[in-house]
């Protein structure tokens, strides 16, 4: 059976299940708030993360560097978001664990390795075009 497709069966039936046990134990109103609660602070703070993200990533790009790393995980954060909107515990913890940056750092570092930063292979300086100086110096010798 394809993975996704048990995740697809399996997450929602186990979600279901933890709201019905935890609705018990605190109360079917105190749940519902807790959801509500968690989808509300948890998509600010993936808002904040997002912008610092974008900040480094506009950072990296000054410094001619390869966002490689700011990219993967302004995604990670759109799909950390989604999953504290959906209503359910389970989801709720791995959005939880993607947004901050610590997890989501220990998620990610095998991405990092495959994208080493980019070195500047380059010397700056000032040039003079040989040929375009011959062409003027003939243009001055014909008149």
């Amino acid at each position: 059976m394809n993975t996704v497709l048990l995740l697809i069966v399996l997450v929602p039936l186990v979600e279901v299940y933890l709201l019905i046990k935890i609705g018990y134990q605190v109360g079917a109103l105190n749940t519902i708030y807790l959801i509500l609660f968690t989808a509300i602070v948890g998509v600010s703070y993936a808002r904040y993360e997002g912008l610092n993200t974008l900040k480094s990533a506009i950072k990296q790009l000054k410094n001619d560097e390869t966002p490689a790393y700011e990219i993967i995980s302004g995604a990670a954060l759109a799909f950390a978001a989604f999953l504290l909107i959906l209503p359910g515990f389970i989801t709720d913890l791995i959005g939880l664990l993607i947004i901050f940056p610590p997890t989501r750092k220990l998620f990610f570092k095998p991405v990092k390795k495959n994208y080493p930063e980019r070195k500047k292979n380059f010397i700056e300086g000032e040039y003079e075009d040989i040929e375009e100086r011959k062409i003027e110096k003939n243009k001055d010798e014909k008149l």
